[in-house]
């Protein structure tokens, strides 16, 4: 038997799929890789995130994105979509398409059963390679749990976990903050 070789992708090809495609379509190292579709409860705390952080941004140089906003890592040679992105100061885009964000300050994941894993290891591992990422929100959707990661001095994270109602993170990477009761608004949790 004999094994199919793997055709490899150029970047440049993979944008241009991709902003042609009806679907989103992730890109790893010249592969393409399809995503899923999102449970309501995905959706919702994501939606519920990127509504706060956007009214909290309001009137400041800081802008909030959910789901559709695609993130270049350099370093793994990777596009992805993280479910809820922001950036600081002027937002820096791979082209003139303004479709590819390069300058991600904060990542917000909401985890499913079958990205939490890599969500948590290799994705996070290659999101710290961006010069201006500084904090990521890991969201559990099957029960109330956010970890939240903040860069430290000489490139240690700091890691604190909620999972009470009243609990309130504070986002120092963007000057906000965020209860679980808001981020979990109207998600029934097994």
């Amino acid at each position: 038997m004999s094994r199919q070789a793997k055709t490899y992708v150029a970047p440049e090809e993979y944008l241009a799929f991709e902003r042609r495609a009806e679907n989103r379509n992730e890109y790893l190292d010249g592969e393409i890789f399809a995503m899923t579709g999102a449970s309501r409860r995905h959706n919702l705390i994501s939606l519920n995130i990127g509504a706060e952080l956007r009214a909290q941004l309001r009137g400041r140089d800081c802008e909030a994105y959910v789901s559709d906003m695609r993130v270049r890592i350099p370093s793994a040679n990777l596009y992805t979509y993280p479910d809820v992105v922001a950036v600081c100061g002027e937002p820096e885009f791979e082209d003139a398409e303004v479709d590819t964000l390069l300058n991600p300050i904060l990542i917000v994941e909401v985890l499913s059963k079958s990205t939490a894993r890599h969500d948590r290891t290799s994705k996070f591992s290659d999101y710290r390679s961006i010069p201006s990422f500084a904090e990521y929100l890991l969201v559990a959707q099957d029960e109330r749990h956010v970890t939240q990661y903040v860069r430290q001095t000489e490139g240690r994270w700091l890691l604190t976990d909620y999972r009470l109602p009243d609990d309130m993170l504070q986002l120092e990477s963007v000057e906000c903050s965020l209860s679980l009761r808001e981020i979990y608004d109207k998600v029934s949790i097994p």
